[in-house]
Protein backbone atom coordinates (compact mmCIF):
# COMPACT_ATOMS: atom_id res chain seq x y z
CA UNK A 1 0.00 0.00 0.00
CA UNK A 2 1.38 3.60 -1.28
CA UNK A 3 1.42 5.62 2.68
CA UNK A 4 1.49 8.69 0.72
CA UNK A 5 -1.59 7.62 -1.41
CA UNK A 6 -3.51 6.61 1.76
CA UNK A 7 -2.27 9.60 3.34
CA UNK A 8 -3.37 11.83 0.86
CA UNK A 9 -6.74 10.56 0.30
CA UNK A 10 -7.32 10.56 4.37
CA UNK A 11 -6.31 14.49 4.77
CA UNK A 12 -8.49 15.01 1.78
CA UNK A 13 -11.39 13.21 3.39
CA UNK A 14 -11.00 14.68 6.62
CA UNK A 15 -10.25 18.03 4.90
CA UNK A 16 -14.00 17.30 2.96
CA UNK A 17 -15.86 16.20 6.16
CA UNK A 18 -14.42 20.02 7.99
CA UNK A 19 -15.58 22.04 5.26
CA UNK A 20 -18.75 20.33 5.03
CA UNK A 21 -19.18 20.89 8.61
CA UNK A 22 -17.96 24.05 8.79
CA UNK A 23 -20.27 25.26 5.61
CA UNK A 24 -23.53 23.70 7.28
CA UNK A 25 -23.03 25.57 10.57
CA UNK A 26 -22.22 28.75 8.77
CA UNK A 27 -25.49 28.32 7.02
CA UNK A 28 -27.34 26.93 10.08
CA UNK A 29 -25.87 30.14 11.54
CA UNK A 30 -26.80 32.50 8.84
CA UNK A 31 -30.05 31.52 8.63
CA UNK A 32 -30.93 32.34 12.59
CA UNK A 33 -28.99 35.93 11.98
CA UNK A 34 -30.12 39.40 11.66
CA UNK A 35 -28.93 42.22 10.75
CA UNK A 36 -28.24 45.20 13.23
CA UNK A 37 -31.25 47.08 11.56
CA UNK A 38 -33.50 44.32 11.85
CA UNK A 39 -32.97 43.82 15.52
CA UNK A 40 -33.18 46.98 15.81
CA UNK A 41 -36.76 47.28 13.94
CA UNK A 42 -37.83 44.46 15.74
CA UNK A 43 -36.84 45.34 19.28
CA UNK A 44 -38.45 48.96 18.64
CA UNK A 45 -41.66 47.37 16.94
CA UNK A 46 -41.67 44.84 20.47
CA UNK A 47 -41.77 47.85 22.32
CA UNK A 48 -44.47 49.91 20.44
CA UNK A 49 -46.62 46.78 20.83
CA UNK A 50 -46.03 46.81 24.35
CA UNK A 51 -46.57 50.57 24.50
CA UNK A 52 -49.63 50.60 23.06
CA UNK A 53 -50.93 47.63 24.71
CA UNK A 54 -50.47 49.58 28.12
CA UNK A 55 -52.51 52.53 26.98
CA UNK A 56 -54.89 50.25 26.35
CA UNK A 57 -55.18 48.43 29.70
CA UNK A 58 -54.69 52.36 31.17
CA UNK A 59 -57.65 53.85 28.96
CA UNK A 60 -61.18 53.61 31.32
CA UNK A 61 -64.40 52.81 29.39
CA UNK A 62 -66.63 56.17 29.07
CA UNK A 63 -68.83 56.51 30.96
CA UNK A 64 -72.79 57.17 30.44
CA UNK A 65 -75.59 58.66 32.55
CA UNK A 66 -79.50 59.91 31.67
CA UNK A 67 -80.98 62.86 32.06
CA UNK A 68 -84.34 62.43 32.86
CA UNK A 69 -86.32 65.73 32.47
CA UNK A 70 -90.05 66.89 32.12
CA UNK A 71 -88.91 67.64 28.29
CA UNK A 72 -87.56 64.30 27.99
CA UNK A 73 -84.40 62.68 28.36
CA UNK A 74 -80.68 63.33 27.73
CA UNK A 75 -78.01 61.00 27.39
CA UNK A 76 -73.95 62.12 28.17
CA UNK A 77 -71.15 60.40 27.28
CA UNK A 78 -68.71 61.18 30.18
CA UNK A 79 -64.65 61.26 29.34
CA UNK A 80 -62.68 59.58 32.63
CA UNK A 81 -59.57 59.89 30.84
CA UNK A 82 -59.69 63.48 29.99
CA UNK A 83 -61.20 64.43 33.10
CA UNK A 84 -60.83 61.93 35.82
CA UNK A 85 -61.59 64.65 39.12
CA UNK A 86 -64.81 65.69 37.72
CA UNK A 87 -65.72 62.79 36.22
CA UNK A 88 -65.86 60.98 39.87
CA UNK A 89 -67.14 64.59 41.41
CA UNK A 90 -70.18 64.21 39.14
CA UNK A 91 -70.94 60.62 39.57
CA UNK A 92 -70.43 60.96 43.09
CA UNK A 93 -73.40 63.20 43.00
CA UNK A 94 -75.26 60.69 40.82
CA UNK A 95 -74.50 58.18 43.15
CA UNK A 96 -75.76 60.26 46.15
CA UNK A 97 -79.16 61.08 44.34
CA UNK A 98 -78.18 64.90 44.39
CA UNK A 99 -79.39 65.99 41.20
CA UNK A 100 -83.16 64.12 41.72
CA UNK A 101 -85.91 66.98 41.52
CA UNK A 102 -83.49 69.87 40.72
CA UNK A 103 -83.79 72.13 37.86
CA UNK A 104 -82.53 74.08 34.78
CA UNK A 105 -82.08 77.52 36.37
CA UNK A 106 -80.55 79.32 34.16
CA UNK A 107 -81.31 79.40 30.42
CA UNK A 108 -79.64 81.67 27.98
CA UNK A 109 -80.77 80.14 24.65
CA UNK A 110 -77.77 81.44 22.88
CA UNK A 111 -75.16 80.27 24.97
CA UNK A 112 -76.14 77.43 27.26
CA UNK A 113 -78.49 75.79 29.64
CA UNK A 114 -77.44 75.34 33.54
CA UNK A 115 -78.51 73.22 36.48
CA UNK A 116 -78.11 70.54 39.33
CA UNK A 117 -78.09 73.58 41.95
CA UNK A 118 -81.15 74.48 43.05
CA UNK A 119 -84.66 73.02 43.25
CA UNK A 120 -88.03 74.53 41.81
CA UNK A 121 -88.39 76.67 44.53
CA UNK A 122 -85.27 78.41 44.75
CA UNK A 123 -83.50 76.55 47.79
CA UNK A 124 -79.69 76.06 47.06
CA UNK A 125 -78.78 72.55 47.48
CA UNK A 126 -75.85 71.84 50.21
CA UNK A 127 -72.94 70.36 48.08
CA UNK A 128 -69.53 68.68 48.77
CA UNK A 129 -65.69 70.17 48.77
CA UNK A 130 -65.20 72.11 45.49
CA UNK A 131 -63.16 70.07 43.28
CA UNK A 132 -59.77 71.06 41.09
CA UNK A 133 -60.28 72.63 37.71
CA UNK A 134 -59.59 70.24 34.86
CA UNK A 135 -59.81 72.91 31.73
CA UNK A 136 -56.26 71.97 30.16
CA UNK A 137 -57.59 68.48 29.24
CA UNK A 138 -58.08 69.01 25.39
CA UNK A 139 -61.90 68.83 25.61
CA UNK A 140 -63.31 72.43 24.73
CA UNK A 141 -66.65 74.07 24.78
CA UNK A 142 -67.91 72.81 21.54
CA UNK A 143 -71.67 72.40 21.13
CA UNK A 144 -73.07 69.89 22.92
CA UNK A 145 -70.71 69.43 25.14
CA UNK A 146 -70.98 69.52 29.11
CA UNK A 147 -68.80 71.56 31.68
CA UNK A 148 -68.81 72.40 35.22
CA UNK A 149 -70.07 75.68 36.37
CA UNK A 150 -68.11 77.82 39.16
CA UNK A 151 -67.57 80.81 40.68
CA UNK A 152 -64.89 83.44 39.84
CA UNK A 153 -62.16 81.13 41.43
CA UNK A 154 -61.15 78.73 39.57
CA UNK A 155 -61.05 75.46 41.84
CA UNK A 156 -64.23 76.20 43.04
CA UNK A 157 -66.76 73.74 40.77
CA UNK A 158 -69.22 71.60 42.93
CA UNK A 159 -72.13 69.88 42.01
CA UNK A 160 -73.94 72.83 38.95
CA UNK A 161 -72.79 71.86 35.31
CA UNK A 162 -74.17 73.28 32.07
CA UNK A 163 -74.73 72.28 28.82
CA UNK A 164 -73.21 74.17 25.89
CA UNK A 165 -76.08 74.98 22.85
CA UNK A 166 -73.38 77.50 21.14
CA UNK A 167 -70.14 77.36 20.52
CA UNK A 168 -68.27 78.94 23.53
CA UNK A 169 -64.79 78.87 22.85
CA UNK A 170 -64.21 82.11 25.24
CA UNK A 171 -64.44 79.61 27.69
CA UNK A 172 -61.47 77.35 26.97
CA UNK A 173 -58.38 77.72 28.94
CA UNK A 174 -55.70 79.95 27.54
CA UNK A 175 -52.66 82.19 29.24
CA UNK A 176 -54.74 84.27 31.71
CA UNK A 177 -58.01 82.57 31.55
CA UNK A 178 -58.55 79.59 33.76
CA UNK A 179 -61.52 78.44 31.54
CA UNK A 180 -64.43 75.80 32.10
CA UNK A 181 -63.96 72.10 32.59
CA UNK A 182 -65.65 70.13 30.12
CA UNK A 183 -66.02 66.41 30.95
CA UNK A 184 -68.45 65.27 28.48
CA UNK A 185 -71.35 65.54 25.48
CA UNK A 186 -74.75 64.69 24.85
CA UNK A 187 -74.04 61.66 22.91
CA UNK A 188 -78.36 61.76 22.50
CA UNK A 189 -81.27 64.08 23.00
CA UNK A 190 -79.67 67.28 21.92
CA UNK A 191 -83.53 67.80 20.43
CA UNK A 192 -84.38 68.32 24.44
CA UNK A 193 -81.46 70.58 25.05
CA UNK A 194 -82.97 72.78 22.35
CA UNK A 195 -86.15 72.53 23.57
CA UNK A 196 -85.14 73.39 27.30
CA UNK A 197 -82.86 76.39 25.91
CA UNK A 198 -85.88 78.10 24.21
CA UNK A 199 -88.20 78.11 27.08
CA UNK A 200 -89.32 81.45 28.56
CA UNK A 201 -87.24 82.72 31.75
CA UNK A 202 -87.25 85.43 33.86
CA UNK A 203 -85.65 86.78 37.33
CA UNK A 204 -86.22 84.90 40.46
CA UNK A 205 -85.28 84.77 43.52
CA UNK A 206 -82.48 86.73 42.80
CA UNK A 207 -81.42 84.86 39.81
CA UNK A 208 -81.50 86.40 36.34
CA UNK A 209 -82.75 83.53 33.24
CA UNK A 210 -84.81 81.23 35.29
CA UNK A 211 -87.38 79.47 33.58
CA UNK A 212 -90.74 80.26 33.63
CA UNK A 213 -92.26 77.25 33.93
CA UNK A 214 -89.66 74.70 36.05
CA UNK A 215 -87.70 72.81 33.96
CA UNK A 216 -87.53 69.82 36.11
CA UNK A 217 -84.52 66.93 36.57
CA UNK A 218 -86.27 64.11 37.96
CA UNK A 219 -83.35 62.08 38.02
CA UNK A 220 -79.90 61.25 36.82
CA UNK A 221 -79.04 57.70 36.37
CA UNK A 222 -75.94 55.68 35.00
CA UNK A 223 -76.54 53.76 32.08
CA UNK A 224 -74.56 50.49 31.07
CA UNK A 225 -73.11 50.45 27.18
Amino acid sequence: MNWQILQTNTYKTMKTIYLTGFIAFILMACGNTQTPTEVYHSRNETKEETQTNQIKEELKPMEYVVIETNKGDITLELDPNKAPVTVANFLSYVDAGHYDNTVFHRVISNFMIQGGGFTADGTQKPTQSPIELESQNGLSNDVGTIAMARTNAPNSATAQFFINVAQNDFLNYKPGNPGYAVFGKVSSGMDVVNEIRQVETRSYMGQQDWPVEAVTIKTIRKEEK
